[in-house]
């Protein structure tokens, strides 16, 4: 093991002398203030999205860095979380979600997806055909069709905020809402609104 693998131990939380998981989970909720996860696609172009998705919130984004004493940046002040996946689509930013709620808390989850996107430029019968005839691999089980493109945004957008809306790892009491961003004016348009009160515990 090299002096730099060594430092880099240094950095996981689990192995320091001490620990306590409840305390560091503690620690991390006071250090970022997150209240939003925002869920979009990793096309350069969709890249406004953070921005619009804060200012229709009143969030903090991209906020600014917290120093501990010794000048290191232990937290943020932004309370906006992104999760950046292709086409924005749920399947890939469950885990996300549990993980943000786990170490942070979150009120709600915004799923963007937006104008000229790659994933309305396939069906889920072409890309499966596509990986079977160039990679000679059958993916037709590997993800829910519902999940492999976007048809129509309307119906892209019910299915993905169902589908957080349902997991296990969603939080009953967080707002869910779905977002179309249009790539050429940088406006949000707002089809898909699943608030907490809707859904009973």
């Amino acid at each position: 093991m090299t002096a730099v693998d060594k430092n880099f131990e240094a950095y996981v939380f689990s192995k320091r002398p001490g620990y306590v998981e409840k305390e560091v989970r503690k620690e991390f909720a006071n250090l970022m203030p997150l209240r939003t996860i925002v869920i979009f696609c990793f096309d350069p172009r969709a890249m406004g999205i953070p921005d619009a998705v804060a200012r229709e919130f009143g969030e903090v984004y991209p906020g600014e860095a917290i120093q501990d004493e010794h000048g290191n940046d232990v937290g943020t002040t932004t309370s906006l979380l992104n999760v950046v996946v292709a086409g924005g689509r749920a399947m890939d930013a469950l885990r996300s979600i549990t993980v943000g709620q786990h170490l942070l808390g979150i009120e709600n989850i915004v799923v963007v997806h937006h104008t000229h996107c790659g994933a309305t430029s396939y069906t889920a019968d072409g890309i499966i055909d596509a990986f079977r005839h160039e990679h000679g691999v059958d993916i037709s089980d590997l993800y829910p069709r519902e999940s492999v493109c976007i048809t129509d945004f309307e119906s892209s957008l019910k299915y993905d905020t169902e589908l957080i809306r349902n997991s296990d790892g969603t939080p009953k009491h967080v707002n869910i809402y779905g977002y179309v961003y249009d790539i050429d004016t940088g406006k949000l348009t707002k089809l898909i609104e699943n608030l907490a009160s809707h859904n009973p515990e």
